[in-house]
């Protein structure tokens, strides 16, 4: 993995020093250049978790990925940059209960004795690091968000919708490692129950919004005002997909 150029796929170009600054940098810089999405899913490319095939789509190929990929990636450049990180396993709240472990990949890191939940893999999420053991609501640019204790030692986290705090998801903080999380990879991409295999989807958060891509629908948020435009077919998802998102796939 070469680290200048992972930086400059997502455009960042201030201190690496190790510091809530610079991972707060990192994470914000990686949301609005990386996008979310599960397209190899539905061009039926097997994802595989491997550092080096994945620094290769995201960074060389210019695309982006889910969970597994992101956040295993951005990982690997924490830790390349000397940051104290784990791999985290999280449990996303589905139809009124948490899915089974392994569901999402997150990463913790400490900073001066302090520890920081930051993901820049599960779609919506906040542009800065959350930090564990706080009581307070934690504001961000993306949202209100709350970490608490559900249950022994594992965290919930929660975020404020509509005056309601509703469930993200739960996690317990150890370290697991990557290949702990190929069994749950392997379903997301190929159980028809999965989400991911439901419908291809694209998305990224904009300083004003968000740009969300579907089988069917564009999807633009800015300012708090969404417009939506139905698409005709694959030809249209395609040319959006390039100018959206720079992306050109191969039929």
């Amino acid at each position: 993995m070469n680290i200048e150029t992972y930086l400059r796929r997502i455009q960042y170009n201030g201190e690496t020093t190790v510091s809530l600054q610079t991972l707060t940098q990192l994470q914000k810089a990686h949301l609005l250049h990386i996008p979310f999405e599960n397209l190899d899913i539905h061009q039926n490319v097997p994802i595989q978790l491997n550092t080096e095939r994945i620094y290769n789509k995201v960074v060389n190929q210019h695309r982006g990925g889910f969970c597994y990929e992101l956040n295993g990636l951005f990982y690997e450049l924490l830790k390349a940059l000397d940051f104290e990180v784990r791999r985290i396993s999280a449990r996303v709240y589905h139809d009124g209960e948490f899915a089974p472990e392994y569901d999402h990949l997150a990463i913790v890191v400490t900073i001066d004795g302090k520890e920081y939940l930051t993901d820049i893999g599960f779609g919506e999420f906040a542009f800065a690091p959350l930090l564990l053991n706080s009581k307070e609501i934690q504001h961000d640019a993306r949202g209100d968000f709350r970490l608490d204790l559900f249950s022994g030692l594992t965290y919930r986290v929660l975020k404020l919708d509509n005056e309601v705090w509703k469930a993200v998801y739960v996690f317990e903080n150890r370290h697991r490692a990557f290949e702990e999380f190929e069994k749950m990879c392997h379903y997301h991409q190929t159980d028809s129950r999965s989400h991911f295999t439901q419908n291809r989807l694209i998305t990224r958060p904009t300083e004003e919004g968000r740009i969300t891509l579907t089988n069917d629908v564009l999807k633009i948020s800015r300012n708090g005002i969404t417009k939506e435009r139905s698409l005709s077919g694959n030809e249209e998802f395609g040319r959006l997909l390039s100018e959206y998102f720079n992306i050109h796939l191969q039929n």
